[in-house]
C-alpha cells in the first residue's frame, strides 16, 4: 500500500510551520484529498489546530517516545489517508537536549523516508537567505530536503530570489506566502493559544489555504509526496505490518471499564495514541467538564485527568464547587486514577495563580501549586515507577513543560533527563493511581495503559 507523505520542517520555532501547516491541509481538503495529519515531538497544541481543519484527530510521532520501528508502526497504524501531512518540531536537525540529532525533526524524516520541505520565514532577508538554505542543505546526508517554501515575503521578491535560489543551490523553491499579520497565530508560554480562543480561525485557515494555493506549486509538492508513497521500503514494512497485525490493535471493551477523562479549556493536552491504547486495553473512555459539569459521569470506574490551563481558568474552576467535592471524594474512595501536570494541579488544596489569588481546587493532595517566576521543567524524561504489583520498575517515557510548582511534588519515583542525566524525586504512586506534573506516552510501556485499566475493573466502588 502506498503512503504519500510530505514533512513541513524550519530552520526554528516561530518561522509559521502551523499555519502553513494548517493552510496545506485545509488546501489538500478542498482539493478534494484525504488527509492524515501528525506532528513530530511531544506537543499537544499544534495537533489542535490540525483535528480542527481536519475534523479527525492528528497524532504525535516522536522518536524519544518511541523507536523506529514502533513509531513507522504508529505512521501506518489506521493511516488511510491519500497523503500525510507531517509538521516538524522546533528547527529541522534540533533534536535531544537540542544538541543531538535524535528525535529531531530530520530524524523523523529519516526513518518514515518523507521528503522534507523547508518552511523559511525570509522576513527582511535577501541573498542571506542562500546561505542559510545551504547550511540546512550541507547537513541533509540523506538528501530529504526536496523543496523550500519562503514565508512573509512579497511576491515581487519571490520572483527575484527564487532562480537565484535554484540555480546555485540546486534545490526547488516551491513557492511564497506573503506577509498577512491577520493570519498570524498568537502564542502565550506554552505555545500557540488554543484553537477555541482563535477568532474566526476556520474563515483565517481558509483564506490562507486560498493564499496558499495561488503562492505555492502545490502539484509539485503532490509529486514529491507521492514519490516517497512508492518507497519501497515503507511498503515493504506496511506490508509486514499488515500482515503481524500491530501492537495496538483493537480488544474488546470490558464491560463496566469506564473512565471519566477531563476534556474542556481547562484539561485538553492528551495524546490520541495513549487514548487508543487505553480502549484498545478494554476501557470505554467517557468525557467530561470540570469547569461545567457538576457531578461525574455516572458509571466511571476510573479517572483521567491531564494537562492543560487549569491557571488560566482557576476561578471558575474554583466556582464549580460540586466538581470538586465529587473528585476528591471519588479519589478518598479509592477509584483509580491518573494525572498529568494540569490534572495533578487540580488535585491539589489550591492553585496561586500568577497574579497572586488563591483558588480552592479539589483538595486531596494537601499542599499548593503556585507560580514559580520561571520555567520550572522542560524537556523529555523517562520515568522510572516501581508500580505496586511485585515492585517492578518501568521505565516509560515522557516530557514535562510547566512554570507552576507545587510545595510537595511527591517522591514515589523519580525523572531522569536523557542528555544530562540529571534526575529528581516526583510523583504520587499507590495501588490504583499514578499522579505526577509528569506527561506519559503510554505507546513507550504499554503494560502502564493496561495496568490503569486492569486496576478500574477490579476497582469495587
Amino acid at each position: 500500500m502506498s503512503h504519500p507523505r510530505i514533512l513541513l520542517a524550519a530552520p526554528k520555532s516561530g518561522s509559521g510551520k502551523t499555519m502553513i501547516t494548517c493552510a496545506l491541509i485545509r488546501a489538500l481538503t478542498l482539493r478534494g484529498k484525504s488527509v492524515q495529519a501528525f506532528k513530530c515531538g511531544p506537543d499537544y497544541i499544534d495537533p489542535m489546530f490540525h483535528a480542527k481543519v481536519l475534523g479527525i484527530p492528528s497524532r504525535n510521532l516522536d522518536l524519544f517516545f518511541t523507536n523506529e520501528d514502533q513509531t513507522r508502526g504508529l505512521f501506518l497504524e489506521d493511516n488511510h489517508g491519500e497523503i500525510s501531512v507531517i509538521e516538524g518540531v522546533m528547527g529541522l536537525y534540533d533534536g535531544l537536549g537540542g544538541i543531538l540529532k535524535e528525535a529531531s525533526s530530520y530524524h523523523l524524516a529519516t526513518a518514515l523516508k518523507a521528503p522534507i520541505v523547508l518552511v523559511i520565514n525570509a522576513r527582511g532577508m535577501g541573498r542571506s537567505l542562500l546561505a542559510e538554505i545551504a547550511g540546512f542543505l550541507s547537513m541533509d546526508g540523506e538528501k530529504l530536503i526536496r523543496g523550500v517554501i519562503l514565508n512573509q515575503v512579497s511576491e515581487g521578491f519571490f520572483k527575484s530570489i527564487a532562480p537565484v535560489i535554484e540555480e546555485e543551490l540546486k534545490v526547488r523553491v516551491l513557492g511564497f506566502f506573503p506577509v498577512a499579520k491577520d493570519l498570524e497565530l498568537e502564542s502565550r508560554y506554552l505555545g500557540l493559544k488554543l484553537p477555541a480562543e482563535v477568532e474566526a480561525l476556520s474563515e483565517k485557515v481558509t483564506k490562507a489555504a486560498e493564499i496558499l494555493e495561488k503562492g505555492v506549486n502545490l502539484d509539485a509538492l503532490l509529486e514529491l509526496a507521492e514519490e516517497a508513497g512508492r518507497n519501497e521500503e515503507i511498503c515493504a514494512l506496511d506490508r509486514a505490518f499488515l500482515q503481524k497485525g500491530d501492537d495496538f490493535s483493537s480488544g474488546e471493551i470490558l464491560s463496566g471499564v469506564r473512565i471519566g477523562v477531563a476534556m474542556d479549556e481547562a484539561f485538553c493536552f492528551y495524546y490520541e495514541d495513549n487514548f487508543r491504547m487505553l480502549r484498545n486495553a478494554g476501557a470505554e473512555l467517557v468525557f467530561f467538564s470540570p469547569l461545567r459539569d457538576k457531578a461525574l459521569p455516572e458509571g466511571i470506574r476510573g479517572l483521567l485527568l491531564g494537562g492543560g490551563y487549569p491557571e488560566l481558568l482557576a476561578k471558575e474552576l474554583e466556582g464549580n464547587v460540586s466538581m470538586r467535592k465529587a473528585v476528591r471524594e471519588a479519589l478518598e474512595n479509592g477509584m483509580p486514577s491518573m494525572t498529568e501536570c494540569g490534572g495533578f494541579m487540580y488535585l491539589h488544596e489550591a492553585i496561586v495563580t500568577q497574579d497572586g489569588e488563591r483558588h480552592a481546587m479539589a483538595g486531596v493532595i494537601k499542599a499548593e501549586c503556585r507560580y514559580a517566576g520561571k520555567l520550572v521543567r522542560f524537556g523529555y524524561c523517562t520515568y522510572h515507577v516501581p508500580f505496586p504489583d511485585g515492585g517492578t520498575e518501568l521505565m516509560i517515557r515522557g516530557h514535562e513543560f510547566h512554570y507552576y510548582d507545587s510545595d510537595a511534588p511527591g517522591e514515589d519515583f523519580y525523572a531522569v533527563k536523557p542528555v544530562t542525566g540529571k534526575s529528581w524525586r516526583c510523583g504520587y504512586l499507590g495501588e490504583s493511581h499514578l499522579w505526577s506534573f509528569g506527561h506519559l506516552y503510554y505507546p513507550s510501556r504499554p503494560e502502564v495503559a493496561k495496568w490503569f485499566v486492569d486496576q478500574c475493573a477490579e476497582w469495587k466502588g
